[in-house]
C-alpha cells in the first residue's frame, strides 16, 4: 500500500512514518506542506491521501483555520479528479459544546464559533461531493515530537520550571499519535483489500479525563521517573482552570463504529504516556552521553 501524507512535521505524520518503518506492507511519501498535490497524485497514484488534523482549532488564528479548510477542499477536488481516496483527520474540538453522552459518528458538530463552522462546511462538502473519504475525528493528540505534539510541549514546560494551566472542567479522551497511526494504516489496508467502508469514524484513547487531571498525571509520572534516575529537577506547577461552572463540558468520542467495522481497539492513554515517558528518559540518557563525549 502506498500513502501520500501531507504536513511532514506534524506529530501524526511522524507517527505514520514510524509505523510504516516497522512494516513491510506500507510505503509513504510525505510532503512538507498542505498544498494540493494534484500532479503528485497523478505521478504516485497512492492508495490514499492523508491529511493530519488542525489539532487545536478553537485557539488557532481564524486565518489559519480558513487556510486549512481551503487546502483540504482543494485536496478533495484533486483526489476526486484522480480517483484517489481522501483521509482527513479532524479535532474533537469541532464539538465545541460537547455532549452529556459519548458522541456518535452520525452526530455532525454544530459549533457556534465561525472558524469551527468553516471546518464543518468543508466536511459537509466532502460528504456531499466525494464518497471515497474517511473523516476521522480524533481526541486531543499527544506525542514526543512534531508540531502540535501536546506531550512534548508539556515536558519542555515542566522541566523548564514553567507553569502549566489546564481545564479541570473539560472532559476529554487524550489520544496517542502512535495509536492513531497504527489504526489508520490498519484501516487503509482493509480498504485496499476491498472493505469499501467509507465515511466518518471516531478514534480516541480510553478513559475520559479532565485536561487538568491528564497534565497532573504527566507531571507526577515525570517526577517519579526523574527521582528514580537520581535527578533533582524543580518541575513547574500545574494549575486548574474553570470555565464551565454549572457542569463539566464533556467531549468524549464514542469509538464503537471503528471497532465494529475495522476491529480497531482504543488504546489506554495512561499506558501510552508511560511508554513515551520511558522513551523520553532514554533519549535524555543518550543526550547526556553525547554531551560527555563532546567534553572529552
Amino acid at each position: 500500500m502506498k500513502l501520500l501524507i501531507l504536513e511532514a512535521g506534524h506529530c501524526l505524520s511522524l507517527a505514520l512514518a514510524r509505523e510504516a518503518n516497522r512494516r513491510s506492507d506500507t510505503e509513504l511519501t510525505i510532503e512538507p506542506g498542505l498544498a494540493p498535490p494534484g500532479q503528485l497524485l497523478d505521478e504516485l497514484r497512492p492508495d490514499a491521501l492523508v491529511i493530519p488534523p488542525l489539532s487545536r482549532p478553537i485557539s488557532a488564528e481564524p486565518a489559519a483555520v480558513t487556510a486549512h479548510a481551503e487546502a483540504v477542499e482543494a485536496c478533495m477536488e484533486a483526489c476526486r479528479e484522480a480517483a484517489i481516496p481522501l483521509v482527513w483527520c479532524v479535532s474533537d474540538q469541532l464539538y465545541e459544546d460537547g455532549l452529556d453522552v459519548p458522541i456518535d459518528e452520525h452526530v455532525i458538530p454544530e459549533p457556534r464559533d465561525d472558524s469551527l463552522r468553516r471546518l464543518i462546511r468543508t466536511g459537509d462538502r466532502i460528504r456531499a461531493e466525494y464518497p471515497r473519504h474517511l473523516i476521522v475525528r480524533l481526541g486531543p493528540l499527544f506525542a514526543l515530537e512534531g508540531s502540535q505534539a501536546w506531550l512534548s510541549e508539556l515536558l519542555d514546560t515542566l522541566v523548564d520550571g514553567g507553569e502549566v494551566r489546564a481545564e479541570s472542567d473539560v472532559i476529554l479522551c487524550p489520544t496517542s499519535a502512535d495509536a492513531v497511526a497504527m489504526a489508520l494504516i490498519g484501516m487503509l489496508q482493509q480498504q485496499c483489500c476491498g472493505a469499501e467502508a467509507w465515511g466518518s469514524y471516531h478514534l480516541a484513547g480510553t478513559e475520559p479525563v479532565s485536561a487538568y487531571t491528564f497534565v497532573s498525571m504527566v507531571r507526577t509520572q515525570l517526577a517519579t521517573r526523574l527521582e528514580g534516575r537520581g535527578e533533582r529537577v524543580a518541575l513547574g506547577d500545574v494549575n486548574a482552570l474553570n470555565h464551565h461552572h454549572d457542569q463539566p463540558l464533556r467531549r468524549v468520542l464514542n469509538c464503537r463504529r471503528v471497532l465494529d467495522v475495522f476491529g480497531v481497539h482504543q488504546k489506554p492513554w495512561r499506558l501510552e504516556v508511560g511508554r513515551m515517558l520511558d522513551t523520553w528518559c532514554l533519549g535524555r540518557d543518550d543526550g547526556e552521553i553525547a554531551e560527555e563525549s563532546m567534553l572529552r
